[in-house]
C-alpha cells in the first residue's frame, strides 16, 4: 500500500515542520525578551545620566523616550506570538495525533500483508 506509506511520510513531514515552526516562534519571543531586557536596562542608564525618571518631563532624554516605546512594541509583540504559540500547540496536538493514526492503519495494512504472505 504506496498511498498509506506516502501517507505516513506526508503526516510525519507536516509533524516536524509544525515542531519547526513553534521552535522558531520561540526562539523569536525569547531574543525579544533579551531586547526587551537590554532595552530597559539602557533606559535605567540613560536616566541615571540625565537624573530624569519621569517619562512626562520636558527634559527627558529622548533615546530613553524611543527605547520605552521600543520595549512597549516587543512586550506587545510577545503577547502576539504568544497567541500564535498556542494556536501551534493545539495544531501540533493535531498533527502527532493524524500521524499516530495514519501510523497504526500503515502497521495494520502490513501486518494483514504479512499475515496473507
Amino acid at each position: 500500500m504506496k498511498s498509506r506509506e506516502s501517507l505516513v511520510r506526508l503526516k510525519q513531514f507536516q509533524v516536524n515542520e509544525k515542531r519547526r515552526q513553534l521552535q522558531q516562534l520561540q526562539m523569536m519571543m525569547s531574543e525579544f525578551e533579551r531586547m526587551t531586557k537590554d532595552l530597559e536596562s539602557q533606559i535605567v542608564v540613560e536616566e541615571k545620566k540625565s537624573g530624569i525618571s519621569d517619562p512626562n518631563h520636558f527634559a527627558y532624554p529622548t533615546f530613553a523616550k524611543a527605547a520605552r516605546q521600543r520595549a512597549d512594541n516587543l512586550q506587545v509583540s510577545i503577547k502576539e506570538l504568544k497567541m500564535q504559540e498556542e494556536a501551534l500547540e493545539l495544531a501540533l496536538e493535531e498533527m502527532q495525533a493524524e500521524y499516530a493514526r495514519a501510523t497504526a492503519l500503515e502497521e495494520r495494512d502490513s501486518g494483514a500483508r504479512a499475515a496473507r504472505a
